[in-house]
């Protein structure tokens, strides 16, 4: 009993002295309003953090389990090109909004699968992609065609 007992708490002890570096590690986001026009000319505006460095990018909403319904992350690719998205690491089923440099919406891949690998691809160059919970493009208006203003947060790299 007392050797089971130990055992646990050292597979215990092990998981969280795991998980603490990956949680430390995540990049900070700096925050700022994004609206967006649907084609039907609904105004939307939707609280982001911006991903811009290659870091940041990288982590993403990885191990995020909330995500509010006026909230996303915007990843700024900083130059228009075909972009491949995964959500390996992502617990939360996301919508994907592909979106041009002139921020119009070119696609929206809704419900994505979480903790998937397989490549989520824009179909076309972009140089944004807005990430939100599954389901919220659909429930809001957003579609292809929909304008995107974005303004990155003060101090925001370009």
């Amino acid at each position: 009993m007392v050797g089971r007992l130990m055992k646990s708490a050292f597979v215990a002890l092990f998981l969280w002295a795991l998980a603490g570096p990956i949680a430390a590690q995540a990049p900070h986001f700096d925050r700022a309003p994004l609206s967006i026009r649907t084609t039907e000319g609904k105004e939307i505006t939707l609280d982001v953090e911006w991903a811009i460095t290659p870091e940041q990018r990288e982590h993403g909403l990885m191990f995020r389990e909330e995500l509010g319904d006026d909230q996303g992350m915007i990843f700024d690719f900083g130059t228009v090109r075909d972009v491949m998205m995964w959500m390996k690491n992502t617990p939360l089923s996301l919508d994907m909004v592909f979106i041009d440099q002139h921020g119009r919406v070119k696609r929206v891949a809704s419900r994505t699968t979480p903790y998937s690998e397989a490549i989520v691809g824009s179909g076309t160059p972009v140089r944004y992609v807005l990430e939100i919970r599954g389901g919220r493009a659909a429930a809001l208006g957003i579609g292809e065609g929909a304008v995107v203003t974005l303004t990155p947060p003060t101090g925001a790299a370009d």
